[in-house]
């Protein structure tokens, strides 16, 4: 007998009639139809049946710090930035676990169970670092919780950010971060990108840099990036985020880094919703978007994923935690509006960002954990059109968050009494 069979459920591939066998906190079996006796029984009705989101670009030591010490008057990167180095000094222990442990219930009522999330590690105290592990401590029953040391004021340009960064791995830290476009000379960012790759190669670690987060077509550190990457045998394990300055890049230029890319087996992750409120803001019209170029990185055979990269910060006062709002933007700024190119944007919340994060036994295939969302939603495109309720949530086949279902109760005459925007 089963712990849980789901029935009559449409998967993300587009087979539908499927059912679900968990036993022991994993699925067992993926089949069509399949009929046996279960402890409990969940009924899909034909909606669709997701593995669980997973955020490739977070900063959770940041979040839900909006208006503190006071709020970012321009929007800008660069406030952003300075207003985090205020409010740095202020932080507590004790507030910093607080808010992040409120984002966490806030993401898994979303269905978002994995999360990477970069970890401000300038500060000497190293606060936000023990924060964040004690938080990664708390959820690891139902939340995964990757964390990547990020020297925010730039690894170099800080006398001792490399021992600090240093002392953030040997704390716990997962991931080797960086950001060699705030290093203080384009030498000193290719710098910082060799010795960090270095870093991460002797400590078998893997690599998130913030990477040419700017408008300047001359910002190129993800090719020094590629290149570290495939002189160390890094190949699979490094990411760059952000990558903005790709948007403005001479055509040709491109055609040449992303053949680079391709060739070192970089990852990307983009962050739609910040991306296009920050970047362009030197411009008058036309107005440069500042997403990279996410169809032409799928097409060259990259793996790319979509972040929710800030909630209520310094940088951003909006967001809930709903990677198919991270989706939809990315969807619409990239005009990625084919069927196949919508359902990429899906993938690009789902088992994309699960590939960068190299999260173990994910999906929906026997041996893998029974870890899913069942949306209000009988295919990817609907999910995204709606920004789909999430019915429930399990965590290793226990149902963690549900949610009523999404209907209006109409008074028309001669028309149906209810609706739930499903055409």
């Amino acid at each position: 007998m089963f712990d849980l069979l789901v029935t009559n459920a449409t998967l993300p591939d587009g087979r539908s009639g499927m059912s679900l066998a968990v036993q022991d906190g994993k699925f067992v079996a993926v089949d069509a139809g399949l009929l046996a006796p279960a402890e409990e029984t969940l009924d899909a009705q034909g909606l669709l049946v997701s593995p669980p989101f997973v955020d490739a670009h977070f900063h959770m030591d940041a979040t839900l710090s909006y208006g503190l010490p006071r709020v970012n008057q321009s929007g800008t990167l660069l406030e952003g930035i300075a207003l985090w180095g205020e409010l740095k000094p202020l932080l507590t222990l004790d507030a910093l676990i607080d808010r992040a442990m409120t984002y966490c219930d806030w993401a898994v009522g979303k269905g978002l169970l994995a999360i990477r999330s970069h970890v401000d590690i300038c500060d000497p105290r190293l606060l936000a670092v023990e924060a964040l592990l004690e938080v990664k401590r708390r959820v690891a029953p139902y939340l995964d919780l990757q964390l990547v040391a990020f020297p925010q004021d730039g690894v170099l340009r800080d006398p001792q950010g490399m021992d600090k960064l240093k002392r953030a791995l040997t704390m716990g830290v997962d991931v080797v971060g960086g950001i060699p476009h705030f290093e203080r000379t384009m030498a000193e960012g290719a710098l910082s990108v060799k010795l960090l790759c270095e870093l991460a190669a002797k400590q078998g670690k893997l690599v998130d840099m913030h990477c040419d987060e700017s408008d300047d077509p001359l910002s190129r550190h993800i090719e020094t990036l590629a290149f570290e990457t495939q002189r160390l045998g890094l190949q699979g394990r490094v990411t760059g985020s952000h990558l903005t300055s790709m948007h403005s890049m001479d055509n040709y230029y491109v055609s040449k880094l992303l053949a680079l890319m391709t060739e070192a087996q970089v990852h990307v992750v983009s962050n739609p919703l910040i991306n296009i409120t920050l970047q362009g803001r030197h411009d008058t019209y036309p107005k440069r978007r500042g997403m990279t170029r996410v169809p032409e990185q799928l097409a060259q055979g990259l793996t790319v994923a979509f972040g929710q990269d800030c909630v209520m910060d310094p940088w951003y006062s909006l967001g809930s935690g709903d990677m198919l709002e991270v989706a939809s933007m990315g969807l619409h700024v990239a005009q990625m509006t084919s069927q196949a190119a919508m359902r990429q944007c899906f993938d690009a919340v789902t088992i994309n960002a699960a590939k960068i994060l190299q999260l173990p036994a994910y999906g929906l295939a026997p041996g893998c954990h029974a870890d899913f969302v069942l949306l209000q939603a009988r295919d990817p495109v609907e999910a995204i059109r709606l920004r789909a309720t999430r019915l429930k949530v399990f965590r290793r086949g226990r149902v963690v968050a549900q949610t009523p279902a999404s209907t209006a109760t109409l008074q028309l005459p001669g028309r149906p009494g209810s609706t739930a925007w499903m055409a």
